[in-house]
């Protein structure tokens, strides 16, 4: 990889950018859209919001887009495969960048399958992220793992006004009941198999890293809106879920 495009000023895609030792476009609403006439090879990392999507891709050459690599949380199963990219590239990032310009600050493993896995990977670790490439089972697993972490912690932690660590101490049960109905869902719409208890051992143990963390409702419909419309698909209770997220002050959106 000789050199890397960055779709998305942002937080993450800012920072990124900002490290990187290898010749960097940062690609913002209105500049740097030239850098996707270059011939095809070279990564596009996509770092924007998932409503944001289809206005990036709109704008990426045919010839492009096979290297776009997406790292959005949420559930993009169903958005990729419409537009013809449930091949492109994926990663999860276990990292943090707490405010706009803030330096990278290293968490777990980032993971990432597809085309360009391996060279996002040894990217990410020249910048003293810990990455890795995986297959795409491997990075399924990962997927249904933490976006079981950002519905559950982000409804309890929006029902309860705690913070992720508030929600380990207070409202175990409470946790330990929704994170098994995600899981099943999970299990059924993606025949992803997570067992129960260690899902939610290595839940909390990941948690008790940045118990601070205040978690939240937002971009509803690729997280906690996709389990429920998932579970209503499969036949699927989810009482635990139903019961807090009707006791919300005000209901979720986007």
């Amino acid at each position: 990889m000789k050199q890397i495009v960055i779709i998305g000023a942002g937080r993450i895609g800012g920072a990124l950018a900002a490290a990187s030792p290898l010749l960097c476009t940062l690609v913002t609403r209105d500049h740097g859209w030239e850098a996707m006439l270059e011939p095809a090879g070279d990564p596009l990392l996509v770092c924007v919001r998932n409503d944001d999507l289809e206005a990036v891709v709109a704008r990426v050459p045919a010839m492009r887009r096979a290297d776009l690599v997406f790292v959005q949380n949420g559930m993009l199963d169903g958005w990729l495969a419409a537009h013809d990219l449930a091949d492109s590239t994926r990663g999860l990032l276990y990292f943090a960048v707490s405010r706009r310009g803030g330096p990278i600050e290293p968490g777990a493993i980032s993971p990432f399958t597809g085309p360009h896995a391996t060279a996002l990977a040894d990217w990410l670790i020249s910048l003293d992220v810990a990455a890795e490439p995986v297959d795409r089972m491997h990075f399924a697993a990962s997927m249904l793992e933490k976006l079981i972490w950002n519905a559950g912690f982000g409804l309890l932690c929006e029902r309860h006004g705690v913070t992720a660590g508030e929600v380990l101490g207070h409202h175990a049960e409470d946790l330990e009941r929704v994170v098994a109905e995600l899981n099943a869902v999970g299990r059924a719409a993606l025949g992803v198999h997570l067992e129960d208890a260690a899902l939610l051992a290595r839940l909390r143990a990941f948690t008790a890293r940045i118990p601070e963390t205040r978690a939240g409702l937002k971009e509803w419909s690729w997280r906690g809106g996709w389990f429920v419309a998932a579970a209503r698909e499969y036949g699927l209770a989810m009482p635990a879920h139903a019961r807090l997220l009707a006791g919300l002050t005000r209901p979720p959106t986007g």
